[in-house]
């Protein structure tokens, strides 16, 4: 869930201000055409995206990949220096990371060949994801981005009708995403983690 702290009276911030005013430790906040949201999740939404980065952490362990998962890190939007997204589990290359600019001091990504997989936890701001996030990291390059809709809340025209939890797992294919649905017994598939080997019941019921 987001939540503004953006006030009337106070001017919106450069991404450069919003690290500087960033409080370390203290929660997790994104940056959306200068207003600052605070990301508030439940419980369940941080048991899916734990269980989700403990899975991925297994798999690059077990298959020596040069990837790591960061504790919290930002998505700079492409063409704004007023927009940061924070995704609830990111798998970043480790080879790539000599080459942003903004890794070491600011814990920032801003290319897209950088992030190996993307994952949003779907809560009540759906549309944050399968609009405003997909289009960001479609964008940017972003090989692999998961939706995971646990309690199906996102749109029809996105998960079908009548609603149910689907996963949809979006990948690059000539400079856009394509996307395929998975649920109930389904086992999801990932080009950069191919041997995963979980089904979209596991993770909605982790």
């Amino acid at each position: 869930m987001l939540i503004s702290t953006e006030k009337p009276d106070i001017k919106l911030m450069t991404l450069e201000e919003f690290w500087d005013w960033y409080p370390d430790g203290y929660g997790r906040f994104e940056l959306h055409n200068g207003e600052i949201f605070q990301v508030q999740p439940t419980g369940t939404h941080e048991k899916v995206a734990g269980f989700l980065a403990s899975k991925l952490s297994v798999n690059i362990e077990r298959l020596n990949l040069p990837f790591f998962i960061p504790r919290q890190g930002l998505i700079k939007a492409i063409d704004s220096d007023k927009s940061a997204y924070i995704p609830d589990v990111m798998v970043l290359d480790d080879n790539a990371m000599e080459n942003e600019p903004m890794w070491n001091k600011r814990s920032t990504v801003t290319q897209g060949k950088s992030v190996k997989l993307a994952i949003e936890v779907v809560s009540t701001n759906w549309q944050d994801d399968y609009l405003i996030k997909l289009a960001e990291y479609e964008r940017l390059g972003i090989n692999e981005y998961w939706i995971v809709d646990y309690l199906g809340l996102g749109g029809r025209r996105y998960i079908g009708d009548p609603k149910q939890p689907t996963i949809s797992v979006c990948n690059l294919v000539e400079s856009e995403y394509a996307m395929n649905l998975f649920r109930g017994q389904d086992a999801v598939s990932s080009p950069t983690f191919p041997e995963l080997n979980l089904t979209a019941e596991q993770i909605f019921g982790s």
